[in-house]
């Protein structure tokens, strides 16, 4: 495989060739990211693809300042929030297990499958699962968080504050709540 370097000057030309190759090198993970954010695999999937359309248009302006993975993981995350903000309702969180530090804070009596985890997050409302995601997953902080959804500071520390009860009530309920309590409160 080509260097990024090489991969990203030859999708600057417009080589279908190097754009297969920046896909099939950041797809996998960034479909992760969006399935976090979308109601099903199929939003998730659409969130993808017009994440990569934007990228593959906007590829002209990443200025090497960062991480390359980090710029895409931006545009992928904004193009999920902008298809929240076009009403799309009852977002489901997605495959977090590689993402949520909290889950290597239980111990291991502690433990419930992933899907339960999932489950319990999936059952948040959408402007708490959102904010959730954002904070504690992708972390950002409460004032861009309030600058990315348009909202103030204190409803993203308050949406983060209600989803963090609503979950570690749920979390009681499954007598799992021991090994995340400690992470979820930060």
């Amino acid at each position: 495989m080509e260097s990024i370097d090489n991969i990203i000057k030859g999708c600057l030309k417009g080589r279908r060739k190097a754009q297969k190759q920046l896909y099939e090198l950041y797809s996998a993970k960034m479909y992760g990211v969006c399935f976090r954010y979308a109601r099903n695999r199929e939003d998730a999937e659409d969130i993808l693809q017009e994440g990569f359309m934007i990228v593959f248009d906007k590829l002209h302006t990443f200025k090497k300042k960062g991480s390359f993975e980090g710029w895409i993981k931006r545009i992928i995350i904004n193009t999920a929030i902008r298809k929240y903000r076009e009403n799309i309702s009852n977002l489901a969180a997605g495959n977090m297990y590689d993402h949520y530090g909290f889950l290597e804070q239980m111990d291991n009596s502690d433990q419930m499958s992933l899907n339960e985890l999932l489950e319990i997050i999936q059952s948040l409302p959408a402007q708490y699962r959102i904010v959730f995601n954002m904070y504690v997953i992708e972390g950002y902080s409460h004032k861009e968080i309030s600058n990315t959804l348009k909202i103030s500071e204190n409803t993203s520390r308050s949406n983060y504050a209600r989803a963090r009860y609503m979950l570690m009530e749920k979390l009681q309920n499954e007598n799992v709540v021991a090994g995340l309590s400690k992470a979820l409160v930060k």
